[in-house]
């Protein structure tokens, strides 16, 4: 048994105490932020090893950040596969992690894709429990159009702080306890 990281169990943790609980549960964590013209693209992508040089995607989020403290966009994130319940957490810390340390970046932006009313709802319920609150619903409106164009769809635009979220989703990672593959 494998006991999580002691930066895990108190204050927020770091990229370099989540890379070592990935290891811990067999998982690993990678995190790509190509920087270009100030501007970074990122991916954080979370794997389960099947051998050498092959492994399971179980889930990655993309997005970019801009050098201002409310520059953190964050586009797409999935999760897909069995024993996927702490995937969604790993990925949401790493991203403020790298946020917070890499980036002047203090607050994040999402959308709440609104494509179906009841996953809409869903969604809005899950980022809200990460600490993200409304700011905007864009619709169909000519006001909105260049936001749904950076954005893609209609949806409910979200604003959250990086280390609160951070916060809440190291928590749910340390509530996992030790190391346990069914988690």
């Amino acid at each position: 048994m494998s006991e999580l990281p002691s930066s895990l169990a108190g204050s927020p943790p770091d990229l370099t105490a989540l890379e070592t609980w990935a290891t811990a549960r067999e998982l690993l964590l990678r995190l790509r932020a190509d920087r270009r013209l100030g501007i970074w693209g990122l991916q954080v992508a979370v794997a389960r090893p099947l051998g050498p040089g092959r492994a399971q995607l179980l889930g990655e989020l993309k997005g970019w950040a801009l050098p201002t403290a409310a520059g953190l966009q964050l586009d797409t994130m999935r999760v897909q596969g069995q024993d996927t319940a702490l995937v969604g957490p790993l990925i949401w810390a790493a991203t403020f992690a790298w946020a917070l340390e890499v980036t002047p970046c203090r607050s994040a932006r999402l959308l709440a894709i609104d494509d179906d009313d009841r996953q809409h709802r869903r969604l809005v319920r899950y980022f809200a429990a990460l600490g993200f609150e409304p700011v905007h619903a864009l619709g169909a409106g000519p006001a909105d159009l260049p936001l749904r164009l950076i954005w893609g769809g209609a949806g409910l635009l979200m604003r959250g702080d990086c280390a609160e979220g951070l916060r809440r989703s190291g928590r749910r990672l340390a509530a996992a306890g030790p190391y346990d593959r069914a988690a």
